[in-house]
């Protein structure tokens, strides 16, 4: 039996008694398993409302924790919202069930560079829902220089003034990229070069950060920090002199998107619930709220002029396109190999 952890083992507990509390109703419902603070708090009242389908959720902080909660099969959550790699990870395992686009009245309007990703050629079990990428959000007050690259994250002059991610994928995919090698490489000197140049850097680094960082950004704790886009559209607009760049070397171009779990016991709720997400007015709701961008133009044609105007939420075409922006690919068999170098990074920073 795995070992959960406080927030997973909390997060089905909640699951449960919502569930309990559903069928206590006796009314239909669907149970719904997303990042946190990745909705607007308001769409799933509206889908209860139009539907009459109740919607029971639940939230987790990362791909990984997500994973261990449901891969042992306690848990059945109906529609989940994984990340690229993740989901090519549960393909390959049969954790999803097939979705029928065919029902979903709203899935011409996502974008065409959207489907046929890499991690479901096929448009086989996942639909869109955002989209981002990783880079360095920067205070322009306290970063006087160009920032293009990665490499100020190595700068000397900016010791315990630098934020990076309390993660192992996103923190390794920064070093290699530095050094000029793929995020998702699979060659083990290329990665302990990438293990000795994070080794490197974290007498700079001030602090590994999850969530927390947005705010202590925002409130000026530090000069740099690695960010998904839209958690620097959010942090930008709580601080005007944040900054945010995509370094030259390449980085990160992340796609999540729903999934219906093996197994479910409410498939044809769990396409409503697809379907009403991909509507324009809702998926500009919630590209609204969260800071994220939608794969739906339509969507993003209803957001304000300064957010669908953003480079940082609306990149252009050409550095989608550049060859250094990279999806993540399954690390499934690295995972020692990365949680080894984490742990050595982690332990050099104390």
């Amino acid at each position: 039996m795995k070992k959960w952890t406080k927030i997973t083992m909390k997060a089905a507990i909640m699951f449960l008694a919502a569930l309990l509390t559903g069928c206590a109703s006796n009314k239909p419902s669907i149970t719904v398993y997303n990042w946190g603070d990745y909705i607007d708090p308001k769409v799933n009242d509206l889908f209860t409302e139009e539907t009459g389908i109740k919607v029971v959720y639940a939230e987790y902080a990362n791909n990984e924790e997500m994973y261990a909660t449901v891969e042992p099969g306690n848990v059945n959550y109906d529609v989940i919202f994984p990340s690229d790699y993740m989901i090519e990870k549960m393909i390959s395992v049969d954790m999803l069930e097939p979705i029928d686009t065919s029902k979903l009245t709203h899935y011409t309007q996502i974008d065409e560079r959207f489907k046929a990703l890499q991690f479901d050629p096929e448009n086989r079990y996942s639909v869109p829902y955002m989209w981002g990428t990783v880079g360095i959000v920067y205070n322009t007050k306290m970063v006087n220089e160009p920032v293009d690259s990665w490499d100020i994250l190595w700068n000397p002059k900016y010791k315990g003034q630098i934020f990076m991610y309390d993660s192992e994928r996103d923190s390794i995919m920064v070093a290699l990229k530095k050094l000029g090698y793929s995020m998702n490489t699979r060659d083990k000197a290329q990665l302990e070069e990438a293990k000795a140049l994070l080794i490197e850097q974290a007498p700079l680094v001030l602090a590994y950060v999850g969530d927390e960082g947005k705010g202590k950004m925002a409130n000026e704790e530090a000069a740099l920090m690695v960010a998904w886009s839209g958690d620097a559209m959010v942090m930008i607009e709580e601080n005007p002199d944040l900054a945010y760049a995509v370094p030259k070397e390449g980085s990160n171009y992340f796609v999540d998107s729903m999934v219906i779990s093996k197994g479910s016991k409410n498939i044809e709720a769990a396409h409503r619930y697809i379907d009403f997400l991909c509507r324009a007015d809702i998926a500009a709701k919630n590209a609204a709220y969260i800071g994220y961008s939608t794969p739906i133009s339509a969507a993003k044609d209803l957001l304000p002029e300064d957010v669908k105007n953003s480079e940082v939420a609306y990149p252009n075409e050409e550095m989608i396109n550049n060859p250094l922006t990279e999806m993540f690919n399954d690390p499934s068999d690295l995972i020692e190999v990365y949680s080894n170098i984490w742990t050595q990074v982690k332990a050099s920073n104390s």
